[in-house]
C-alpha cells in the first residue's frame, strides 16, 4: 500500500482544499445515508457505495470546467455529486420517487444529468469508455475545448473495450482522461488473482505510447494535483492520459456483499487511510481553524437531513413515465 505525507503542494487554495473537503463529507453522509434507506428498504434495487473511494470524484469534480463530461460505472453516486447534482435528485432516484434525477426510472446503477456533465453511470463493464471517446472526438471535431473524463474499476482492465479505447484515444490524441479506481477488487476477485501485472492500468499504459501514472487515490490533495495536469494536458491538445489511482472501498462489492472474502487486516490497514478524516488532519495541520471544520460538518450533515427528507416526501412515478425517454421522439405513439 502507499504511504502518504503531507505533500508539498503550495499552489492549492485554501478555498480548494474546504471545497474537496466538502465534497468528501457531502459523499460520505451522502452514502452513509443511501446504505441506511437500503436497509429500511427505501431504496429501490441495489446499490453499490463510494464510501472511502471519495477523494477521487472529489479531485476531479473540482479540476473539472462546468462543460466537461463524466462518465462513471454503477458505482457512480460519487461522481454525480461531485458535479453539482443536487443530493435530493440523486437520493430520490434511489428511492424511485417522480421527483428523482430522472423520475424515478433510472434507479442507483444508472445515474445521468447532461445538465451537469454526467454523461452516464453504465452497468456494462467497460462499455463507457468507448462513449467517452466519441464525446471526446466530438469535442476535438468541434474544438470545443471540452473535456471527457471517465471512471472504471480495475476490473474493466481486463475487459477488451479498455484496449480498444485507450489505444484509440492515443492514436487520435483525443482529450479524454481514463481513470482507473483500483480498489483491488473486480466483484469478489482479487485484481491481482487474474492479472499478469502488478499495476492494471499503468503497466499497461506504455503499450499504448502514455506514461504510467499511479498516484494515491485516498489523498484528495495528490489525486487533485493530478487530475489538473491530466484534464489541462487533454484540454491542450495533448491526448488523453491512463491513470491508476490506488483506493479501497470500505463495504462489499454492492448492498448484497457482506465482503467477508476480503482479510480482516487488509481492512484494518485501509481504513486507517481513509480519504476523509486523513484529510480533515491535513487541514488542522494547515492551520484550519478546527471551529470552521466542524461548522462545516455541520452544515453538510443538515443538509443531507433535508435532502433525505424532501427525496422521501415525492410521489412514486406516474404509469405514463413508462413510456416516455423510450424512443427518439420521447413517446411511443409512432409505434402504434
Amino acid at each position: 500500500m502507499m504511504t502518504s505525507t503531507v505533500p508539498d503542494l503550495p499552489d492549492i487554495a485554501s478555498e480548494t482544499r474546504m471545497e474537496l473537503y466538502r465534497l468528501q463529507l457531502e459523499m460520505r453522509h451522502f452514502e452513509k445515508r443511501a446504505y441506511d434507506l437500503f436497509m429500511q428498504s427505501l431504496v429501490k434495487g441495489t446499490s453499490h457505495l463510494s464510501l472511502g473511494q471519495e477523494a477521487i470524484a472529489a479531485a476531479f469534480g473540482v479540476a473539472m470546467m462546468p462543460g466537461d463530461w463524466t462518465f462513471a460505472t454503477y458505482r457512480g453516486h460519487a461522481h454525480t455529486l461531485a458535479r453539482g447534482v443536487p443530493m435530493t435528485a440523486v437520493l430520490a432516484e434511489l428511492m424511485g420517487r417522480a421527483n428523482g434525477l430522472m423520475g424515478g426510472k433510472g434507479g442507483s446503477m444508472h445515474l445521468t444529468s447532461v445538465e451537469h456533465g454526467v454523461m452516464g453511470s453504465y452497468a456494462i463493464i467497460g462499455a463507457h469508455l468507448t462513449i467517452a471517446n466519441g464525446a471526446a472526438w466530438s469535442a476535438q471535431y468541434r474544438r470545443s475545448g471540452q473535456v471527457a473524463v471517465c471512471f472504471f474499476g480495475d476490473g474493466t482492465t481486463n475487459i477488451g473495450a479498455f484496449h480498444e479505447a485507450v489505444n484509440f484515444a492515443a492514436v487520435w490524441k483525443l482529450p479524454v482522461v481514463f481513470v482507473c479506481e483500483n480498489n483491488l477488487y473486480m466483484e469478489y476477485t482479487p485484481i491481482a488473482a487474474v492479472t499478469a501485472v502488478d499495476r492494471p492500468a499503468a503497466d499497461r499504459a506504455a503499450a499504448y505510447g502514455l506514461e504510467p501514472v499511479v498516484v494515491d487515490g485516498n489523498d484528495a490533495d495528490v489525486m487533485y494535483q493530478t487530475a489538473v495536469r491530466a484534464v489541462e494536458r487533454a484540454r491542450s491538445g495533448a491526448g488523453p492520459s491512463l491513470i491508476e489511482a490506488l483506493t479501497y472501498r470500505h463495504g462489499g462489492h454492492s448492498r448484497a456483499d457482506p465482503g467477508k472474502y476480503r482479510p480482516a487486516e487488509e481492512i484494518a490497514a485501509w481504513l486507517e487511510r481513509d480519504p476523509v478524516p486523513l484529510y480533515r488532519s491535513r487541514l488542522l495541520s494547515l492551520g484550519v481553524p478546527r471551529a470552521e471544520l466542524e461548522r462545516l460538518e455541520q452544515a453538510v450533515a443538515e443538509a443531507v437531513d433535508l435532502a433525505t427528507e424532501e427525496a422521501k416526501a415525492g410521489p412514486p412515478p406516474a404509469p405514463e413515465l413508462l413510456m416516455s425517454d423510450v424512443w427518439a421522439d420521447g413517446g411511443s405513439s409512432w409505434r402504434n
